[in-house]
Order: structure tokens, then C-alpha cells, then sequence
């Protein structure tokens, strides 16, 4: 709690008889009254300057050195301590709802509203589990050589069927369950998270989407 200093109290003087000097004698000449000034500081032991009423006496290097050997070093700054070890966390997962049939579209909904976003088109991937995406078709039809130097190439948005084992990863992985098996969606879905790198998009429906995630994805 702070403390206030306190007020100094002033008193009123009061009027008392004044001496009257005696007829034919004159009155003393009042003399200055020296009022209060600054005292000097106490001198702190071992500080440089003459003592009163002594002489300064020059101390020598031993005594210089005694003398700093014993005043307290500033105290050490504690290391601080190695983080600890985390597990690396997965892709972040979400979830679309669309049919069969609306998969297709709504993972290029997605892939638009991603590159709207900023990403790269190198940084995304789209896999379907039924019928290849249109892309990829057209694509095929001039020969998978020239099919997966785009992939390797890594600047536009590549599209592959989530089965395909060339595919490579990417930072972003779009699925469009637009068919396919029970079991060929349980195997996808694995995979597509294993080739996500920041963020798995699943577009299908709910409820086969999650039951294979809750399954072991």
C-alpha cells in the first residue's frame, strides 16, 4: 500500500509582547539566522572522497580488486527448458455432404473456392473413387506419360483416381466419392488422408463417409 506523506502542519504564531528597546539605548542590529539547507549525504563506506577532518587516501589496485571480488555478480539467467516431444498431428478433415452423383461437382466447388482462397494450384489434389474426373480422362487419352509429367511438373491442380498408386502428395487433397465399393471407400479413405499434408476434403455422403472414418481413418 503506498504510503501518502503527510501534510506538514503549520501553526499560526501568535502575537506576544515585543521587547521595547530602553530610551537612549540603541537596538542591536538582528542577525541572519542561517535556515535549513542542504545537509550532505552520509558517505558510504568504501566510496571514493576525503573523510572530514582527513585526508583521502588512494586505494590501491589490491584493494580495488579485494573490493570487487566481494560485491554480488548479477545472478545467471535460467536456461530454459528443451520443448517436449508431440507426435505429429494429421490433416485436417472436412466433410462435404453430396451424393453419388453431386460428388463431382462439389469437389470442384471446392477446389474453386480454395484457389479463391490462395492456394497454389500445384498444392491441390482431387481423387474420385468411381468414374475418373473429366480432366483426368481427357488427359489419358494423349498417354499416361504425358499424364503424370503434369503431376511431376506441380503447377496446376491434378486430378487421379484415388486407387492409383503413382499419385503423389500434396498439401491439400480433395475426394469426391462419386462411386465405387464399400471396401474400395474404406481402402480411399486412408490413403487420401495419408497423402494430405494440411487439409483432407471428403465430399459423399455422411453417413458412408463416416462410418469409414470412425472404421479406422
Amino acid at each position: 500500500m503506498p504510503l501518502i506523506p503527510e501534510e506538514p502542519q503549520i501553526h499560526e504564531s501568535v502575537p506576544g509582547p515585543r521587547a521595547t528597546p530602553a530610551a537612549g539605548r540603541t537596538a542591536p542590529t538582528p542577525r541572519p539566522v542561517p535556515g535549513p539547507g542542504p545537509r550532505p549525504a552520509p558517505r558510504r563506506p568504501g566510496s571514493p572522497g576525503p573523510n572530514r577532518g582527513s585526508a583521502a587516501t588512494p586505494m590501491t589496485p589490491a584493494q580495488r580488486t579485494a573490493g570487487d571480488a566481494a560485491k554480488p555478480g548479477p545472478p545467471a539467467a535460467p536456461k530454459p527448458a528443451p520443448p517436449a516431444a508431440s507426435a505429429p498431428a494429421g490433416p485436417q478433415i472436412q466433410l462435404i455432404p453430396a451424393s453419388p452423383e453431386g460428388a463431382l461437382d462439389a469437389a470442384d466447388e471446392a477446389v474453386d473456392l480454395l484457389l479463391d482462397s490462395g492456394r497454389a494450384p500445384g498444392e491441390i489434389l482431387v481423387l474420385t473413387t468411381g468414374e475418373q474426373h473429366p480432366w483426368a480422362a481427357h488427359e489419358l487419352s494423349f498417354g499416361e506419360a504425358s499424364y503424370w509429367e503434369q503431376q511431376d511438373a506441380g503447377d496446376d491442380v491434378f486430378y487421379a483416381a484415388a486407387t492409383a498408386r503413382r499419385v503423389t502428395s500434396r498439401p491439400v487433397v480433395v475426394m469426391a466419392v462419386n462411386g465405387g465399393a464399400d471396401d474400395a471407400v474404406a481402402r480411399a479413405l486412408p490413403e487420401a488422408t495419408r497423402r494430405a499434408g494440411t487439409l483432407l476434403i471428403v465430399c459423399g455422403d455422411p453417413q458412408r463417409v463416416n462410418a469409414h472414418i470412425t472404421a479406422g481413418v
